[in-house]
């Protein structure tokens, strides 16, 4: 059974829900959607295209660590989607955790994230706000344990390399370890 703590993360419109909601099937673990997490405050933000700032982003970072937290706790492991756009922020979001998370790094080129935005339909982030979220992120350094991934490749192929990765003899062991 798979027992680590899980985020898949990068900016708007690189894949987050639908690779998030296929590891976490493949895993047999429960899927956390950090962007029904966001408090109303953040929703109606974005929504008029202001971009969030730290104070915006620390109790909703809080809230999905926490939310980690409790589905590890019961024994199992969990899979969030989180933009998770600064180191700050996923350091806040294992803090909260309560043990350290593997990111999957979804990252792809402005055009094709653009186009993706533009095909969503319903969604509360505006296509104006791409733009600050590319400014803003930082990419995981070599001391945090992540895995990158081109968003040019098919939803299952990257479902797929994550689950590899993640269940792969030297990642189990790592987990063991800190779980034990």
């Amino acid at each position: 059974m798979f027992k680590g703590a899980v985020i898949v993360m990068g900016v708007t419109s690189c894949g987050k829900t639908s690779v998030g909601e296929g590891l976490a099937k493949e895993l047999n673990c429960p899927f956390i959607e950090g962007d029904r997490l966001h408090p109303a405050s953040n929703i109606a933000k974005m929504s008029a295209g202001t971009p969030l700032n730290d104070a915006d982003r620390w109790p909703w970072l809080e809230i999905i660590g926490k939310a980690m937290k409790a589905e590890c706790d019961k024994g199992h492991g969990a899979v969030a989607s989180c933009s998770a756009l600064k180191k700050a922020y996923r350091q806040k979001l294992a803090e909260a955790a309560g043990r350290p998370i593997t990111f999957i790094f979804l990252h792809g080129s402005r055009d094709l994230l653009a186009a993706r935005m533009a095909m969503r339909k319903g969604h509360f982030m505006p296509t104006s706000l791409l733009d600050s979220q590319l400014a803003t992120i930082e990419a995981p350094g070599p001391d945090e344990k992540a895995l990158p991934l081109d968003v040019a490749l098919p939803v299952d192929e990257l479902v797929r390399r994550s689950k590899a990765y993640l269940t792969s003899a030297n990642y189990s062991e790592e987990v063991k370890h800190v779980t034990s």
